[in-house]
């Protein structure tokens, strides 16, 4: 995944650690009731689920990201470590 350089309402920024590549974060304002406990969107490149976001968990030194989801319908969840973690000021 690379950076989305169209980010809606950015509330931060961070870098994943193991290969550096940068990505904006923010809220998760989407209706969705599955999606309630990942209060961020995660915005990448590429566009596997229509939109260009991931929805996730960011906090200072690690991101979970919902990458896929199972035969279930549950999120399949990666732990991205991070560095350079940014909040911007709104």
């Amino acid at each position: 995944m690379a950076y989305f350089t169209h980010t809606v309402n950015p509330i931060g920024a961070f870098d994943e650690k193991e290969y550096g590549n940068p990505f904006e974060y923010s809220i998760n304002d989407d209706p969705f009731s599955w999606c309630e406990d990942w209060p961020h969107k995660i915005w990448v490149g590429d566009v596997v689920n229509g939109n260009g976001y991931r929805y996730g968990l960011v906090k200072k030194t690690v991101a979970y990201v919902c990458v896929d989801e199972d035969e279930f319908g549950l999120p399949v969840v990666e732990k991205w470590n991070i560095k350079r973690h940014r909040e911007y000021a709104v």
